[in-house]
């Protein structure tokens, strides 16, 4: 079980938040704190595995907390939640494990309790971040979360559930840099990542590949590594 701490200066945000985590059968014991003295005060006394943290909040924000936390021999995961963007990149200067955007969608909260379960079992590795421009914003995207990459000239669009990402990198130079990620070539104009593959269908007159929710075609020339890669995964039973 997930013991966490929620900030934020507004009584219904954080009652908002803790109900929708009580319905997540990942977290145990939901603290609250209502500024960000009696915040550093609950991880003073209380064991928290994660904490939610409104980023503006006077006196003391989430980012001055996230500071605090960043010097500990044990620190807690940590996740944003805010209004607004600004603040994304150093928010993941700092290690965050994800960066929530209100109102808080159940379904994105459900994806963060999993990131944090991941970082807690894989022992505090933190996230491969990646900077992207956004209409004149830059933000910080997860690595994990993309589930494909198409290639547009000399560019490539990034695909993550919830939008896309133009970047100015070829497909051919992250394909090299991602293969250790569990990024695979299926065409010469998609990279896909096996951790968000939902289907496959190899022996179709036209092979394809389900990343989430796009059919994506596999071609002949990249058929047998995609094999190959299949085989090198696949769960046999002992001898």
């Amino acid at each position: 079980m997930i013991n966490v701490l929620v900030a934020d200066d507004e009584l219904p945000a954080i009652e908002e938040l803790a109900f929708l985590l009580g319905k997540d059968e990942r977290i145990g014991t939901i603290h609250r704190a209502s500024s960000g003295n009696e915040a550093l005060r609950a991880l003073e006394t209380e064991a928290v595995d994660a904490v939610f943290l409104d980023i503006h909040m006077p006196a003391v924000s989430g980012l001055d907390i996230a500071r605090v936390i960043s010097r500990s021999s044990r620190p807690p995961a940590v996740v944003f939640v805010t209004a607004d963007e600004d603040c994304a990149l150093e928010a993941f200067e700092l290690a965050a494990v994800d960066y929530l955007l209100k109102p808080v969608r159940a379904e994105r909260l459900a994806r963060s309790v999993g990131r944090i379960s991941e970082l807690i079992r894989d022992g505090g590795n933190a996230p491969e971040m990646i900077t992207v421009d956004q209409g004149g914003t830059t933000r910080m995207i997860r690595r994990d979360d993309v589930t494909y990459v198409q290639a547009q000239g000399d560019y490539a669009r990034l695909h993550t559930a919830d939008a896309s990402y133009l970047i100015r990198v070829p497909l051919a130079d992250l394909e090299q840099q991602w293969a250790d990620a569990g990024f695979i070539r299926v065409h010469r104009s998609y990279l896909v990542a096996l951790s968000h593959v939902t289907h496959l269908k190899l022996g179709a007159a036209r092979p394809s590949v389900m990343v989430e929710a796009a059919e994506l075609p596999i071609s002949r020339r990249h058929l047998p590594s995609v094999r190959e890669k299949l085989e090198a995964t696949r769960i046999r039973p002992q001898a």
